[in-house]
């Protein structure tokens, strides 16, 4: 009946939505300005996202904007991997080709993985952070596209979206900092039900203040009779408008199936049920048009003419009659690129594929499985595996679709797609019980599986085994950042191998079930790789025995640093050796040069060290020579070498960037920081902190570069930025996985914050915790400087009457941990050194030789701000001790020029104090500071003589009241007398003020004070 009639059911006029595209096209002027913008257009379906869409697109191409369209694809259950962004990407290489291939330059075997065009797709590497380095790759590229010219990619139907696609995404709307570029993303709104996985994503980017996202209402009356002009051309009749309108609900695809249903004379028997609505056109085609359109609708959102014309097994004659009438009817649309068809609204395709019969969907399903075995040139190479798996899945064909499956799934792999190969691998083992026995057994390992049976089978010869595919999927799952999923999956393995004796692929699941559990924040992960030793104990070597052994050396190095480990180590590069396992053997000689080094032979150890860094980089091995440069750089730290630590960190941020590591980019970053810190390169060390936590995708190298930034504020004297980042830090350590390199220096950051403040009860709490989880062999980087804060606590507060009750048992505490600390390293001789002056200190017992030793220890190691700190100390004991001015003054200023190099303020204002107190200049061409008043130190802080009694009492630890009580003046009066102490003091609390008093010896002792803080 329609075969040579062309219905026109879309309206030429547009209709509302004015707010919404002027939305969009100041999306548009804001990109031009170099402004990125993200847009999410959401609305239920057939409500005009698409027109909203094309008149979008039209005013961009206006505008001289560079526009590519890519759709979800809607295949099974798993969806395309980066389907629109494929399409996208391939829509601006045929625009710009030149400019794309530029911007891709040196990076196009991995970003193949996107777009296949580029080049070969590479095996590997495979990480739990390929997937961020592909995602940060594709965000360069179109910065640099956008760079100059505007570029508009428009995403659609995002609903259908898969994993990878939504986490790219993601990516992009969050990191996009730069171009003249816009993202807008549409999605059914009314298919995102509670469960579906677009909905946490969508909940994700309402936060983000960088997103705009615009949800489509219907069309009012008004509207719909708008629009009901513009397709008939003419006035509509108000009863008309008005039926129409009630049985669309203003719903704009509705109105147009309406007007098109009476234009045709298919009003007969139309029910109001929407599905009948949708179908009632497509069954007013000829015969062989609803053949075709029953077969489009089977075969996925698109549909190649060539797939179709031999799947219809028609003529070629009669399949263009039949697209023709379809085509006529508004039912399908020829696609931009003219290479195949689709239907002009999904909800339609959806209603007709509804419609086929179990039997039909399954044979319909065989024959797209069969043309395409028959001809692989009928669709897009990075295409054909997954629909293949898809048709042959739905044609209910367990011998053809377990291989398809599988097959797919390593395609997606490839593409570091690892949540789509997961849900394959899942597919898979639904098929595996029901496919044949034959089929079963012809599949090999070394085809579908990167994760080779651990068993010392020949992957190639070996028969595929369901336990191979769980593996397979564990490890996806962990890559995939499906932790949850992955540790259910090791689970379910750890079950059947309990019927079977393979302590070999038990071994493995247990050893990746720790993994997950630390990754999980769930416990430590002992007790998971504990079980897996005791699986290898006494077995015949294997890689499975080396990688538990190398990960039990490296979790206890990290965890219970004792000489065990030392031998475990060294079994694990002998059983790796044997095996000719040679990237685990590196990561066990890397963990031994650690060892060797902390077991006090730190020249062997890095030279160790050195030669594995050397090797991975001739490997290519990228995720191992970012371990070697993380752990030799903190390896250095640790010796004192500070200088060639930033050289080795420096090399390594070069590395890590270009193979897309931000978790150990932030480790790296975080070494930087360190000893850029320790050569008084502050600044320096500040921004490297910064960038590390900026990198840092994950919870533990975010926790330690909150630490380092509280380190940094806590040295300038910057004491509420030292409490919130500390704070952050213990909330991304969390408390399930205490090991020393994290805990022991928020413990040091705790003392110096409460020894700031003058709680010195809370410092010698705090360093009782320390103490009592241990301070092992092996972290003098971190247990020195602990002993160092609450040493020189002790210190500062010797005259604070309260203090005085459990001095001497947190000084003896001091100097007892300090004797089993090894000290070997002229670092840590030095500080030593300083410990015991500051412990003498404690006690009135230091003398000018007493810092002139920790100076001295000090002066050849290139650390300015401890060095400053020790001549403030000399220059101290020289003027109390009635000791050479000249000489006290040359410290003074030493010791002053490195405080102001270093902007450290505390230390700053503490030696203008001394040197105030002493009449003493800072600078050669200073006057000698003006005498304070006779009897009264405090007047040299500027402060009044009733201000003076005030902070007597502050000192002794009086309350407001208290001391409006022993004043004789009102508490209000008191409270006023307090704040300007403190504004006057350049303090933020009482017991700051109290600390301050006491460490500049400005009052003499006190009766016992009341109410100091323990806790």
């Amino acid at each position: 009946m329609l075969g040579d009639v062309e219905t026109r059911s879309v309206s030429p006029v547009f209709v509302g939505r004015a707010d919404e595209l002027a939305l969009l096209t100041d999306a548009l002027a804001r990109a031009a300005t170099g402004e990125p913008q993200a847009l999410l257009i959401g609305g239920e379906a057939g409500v005009g996202k698409t027109r909203l869409t094309e008149e979008f697109i039209a005013e961009a191409g206006r505008r001289d904007a560079v526009v590519a369209v890519g759709g979800c694809v809607e295949i099974g259950a798993e969806g395309l991997p980066f389907a629109p962004f494929s399409t996208a990407l391939r829509a601006l290489r045929r625009r710009l080709p030149e400019e794309l291939a530029a911007a891709a330059a040196g990076q196009e075997d991995e970003l193949a993985r996107i777009l296949p065009e580029l080049g070969e797709t590479p095996r590997g590497p495979h990480d739990e952070e390929s997937t961020a380095r592909l995602f940060e790759l594709t965000a360069r590229l179109l910065e640099r596209l956008a760079a100059d010219r505007t570029v508009v990619l428009v995403l659609e139907d995002l609903h259908w979206a898969d994993t990878s696609t939504r986490h790219l995404l993601a990516y992009l709307f969050r990191t996009l900092a730069g171009g003249r570029l816009v993202i807008a993303a549409t999605y059914r709104a009314d298919d995102v039900h509670r469960r579906h996985p677009l909905r946490p994503l969508l909940a994700e980017l309402d936060r983000l203040r960088t997103v705009r996202r615009l949800e489509l209402s219907r069309f009012t009356r008004s509207e719909v009779r708008r629009q009901l002009a513009g397709i008939l051309s003419s006035e509509p009749d108000e009863a008309f408008v008005d039926r129409v309108f009630a049985r669309s609900d203003g719903n704009a695809f509705f109105v147009e199936e309406l007007v098109a249903c009476d234009e045709s004379g298919c009003r007969t028997g139309l029910t109001e049920s929407l599905r009948d609505l949708l179908l009632v056109r497509v069954e007013v085609l000829p015969e062989a048009a609803q053949r075709v359109a029953r077969l489009v609708a089977e075969g996925g959102s698109t549909v190649e003419y060539p797939l179709l014309l031999a799947v219809s097994r028609m003529s070629e004659d009669a399949l263009i009659e039949a697209l023709r009438a379809a085509v006529g009817a508004n039912i399908l649309l020829a696609t931009p690129d003219g290479d195949g068809y689709r239907f002009r609204h999904s909800l339609v395709r959806e209603a007709v594929s509804d419609d086929l019969l179990p039997g039909e969907r399954a044979r319909v399903n065989r024959r797209y499985a069969e043309a395409l075995e028959a001809d692989d040139t009928l669709v897009r190479a990075e295409e054909r595996v997954i629909r293949l798996a898809s048709y042959w899945y739905y044609a209910h064909d367990p011998a053809k679709a377990l291989p398809a499956v599988l097959e797919a799934s390593v395609a997606a792999r490839r593409r570091h797609a690892y949540s789509e190969q997961l849900r394959l691998l899942e597919r898979a083992m639904d098929l595996w019980d029901s496919a044949p026995a034959e089929v079963r057994g012809a599949l090999r390992p070394a085809d579908y599986t990167e994760v080779y049976p651990p068993c010392g089978c020949d992957p190639a010869t070996t028969p595929l085994r369901r336990l191979d595919l769980l593996a397979e999927a564990v490890v996806a799952a962990r890559y995939g950042g499906e932790r949850e999923r992955a540790l259910k999956i090791t689970k379910l393995a750890l079950r059947m191998l309990e019927e079977e004796d393979d302590p070999l692929r038990a071994a493995w699941f247990w050893t990746e079930r720790s993994k997950l559990v630390i990754g999980l924040a769930r416990g430590d992960g002992w007790e998971e790789l504990g079980t897996a030793q005791e699986l290898v104990r006494g077995m015949p070597p294997s890689q499975v025995h080396a990688e538990v052994l190398a990960f039990a050396a490296g979790w206890g190095m990290m965890h219970q640093p004792g000489p065990e480990n030392l031998a475990t180590a060294e079994r694990a590069v002998e059983v790796a050796r044997l095996v000719g396992a040679e990237e685990v053997e590196l990561n066990a000689r890397l963990t031994l040069g650690s060892l060797v080094a902390d077991a006090g032979d730190p020249a062997a150890g890095i030279a160790e060290m050195y030669r594995v860094l050397e090797r991975a980089t001739a490997l290519d091995l990228s995720v191992l020579a970012a371990r070697s440069h993380i752990n030799l750089s903190s390896q250095l730290e640790s010796q004192g070498r500070s200088t060639e630590a930033v050289g080795v960190a420096l090399r390594g941020i070069e590395l890590v960037r270009r193979y897309r590591l931000r978790d150990s980019e932030a480790w790296v970053q975080g070494n930087l920081a360190d000893s850029l810190y320790s050569l008084g390169r502050w600044e320096e060390a500040a921004e490297a902190a910064g960038q590390a936590m900026r990198s840092a995708q994950s919870a533990k190298p975010r926790g330690s570069a909150a630490s380092r930034l509280a380190h940094l504020a806590l040295a300038r004297g910057e004491l509420s930025e030292a409490a919130a980042q500390l704070a952050a830090a213990h909330e991304h350590f969390g408390s399930h996985d205490r090991q020393p390199q994290y805990r022991i220096p928020l413990y040091r950051l705790a003392v110096g914050v409460a020894a700031a403040e003058g709680r010195i009860l809370d410092v010698r709490a705090e360093l009782v915790r320390a103490v009592a989880e241990g301070m092992p062999p092996g972290h003098q980087r971190y247990s020195w400087p602990l002993l160092l804060a609450a040493a020189s606590a002790e210190a500062d507060t010797r005259g604070l009457p309260a203090a005085g009750a459990g001095r001497a048992e947190a000084l003896e505490l001091i100097r007892s941990q300090a004797r089993a600390l090894a000290a070997a390293a002229p670092v840590w001789a030095a500080h030593a050194a300083y410990v015991r002056a500051e412990l003498l200190r404690a006690e009135d017992r230091d003398t000018p030789a007493d810092w002139a030793e920790a100076e001295a220890a000090l002066r050849p190691l290139d650390r300015p701000y401890l060095l400053a700190r020790a001549r403030h100390r000399r220059a101290e004991a020289l003027l109390a001790e009635g000791g050479d001015r000249g000489e006290a003054a040359v410290a003074l200023r030493a010791a002053h020029g490195a405080a102001q190099a270093l902007n450290a303020r505390r230390l700053r204002e503490d030696l203008a104090l001394l040197a105030q107190r002493a009449r003493l200049a800072l600078t050669e061409d200073e006057p000698p500071a003006a005498p304070e008043p006779a009897g009264d130190p405090a007047g040299a802080l500027g402060l009044t003589s009733r201000e003076r009694d005030v902070l007597r009492l502050v000192a002794a630890g009086r309350s407001n009241r208290q001391i409006a009580e022993e004043l004789f003046i009102s508490p209000k009066t008191a409270s006023v007398h307090v704040s300007n102490i403190l504004a006057k003091l350049g303090v933020t609390g009482r017991g700051e003020a109290a600390a301050l008093a006491h460490r500049l010896r400005l009052f003499p002792r006190e009766a016992p004070a009341q109410g100091v803080s323990a806790g």
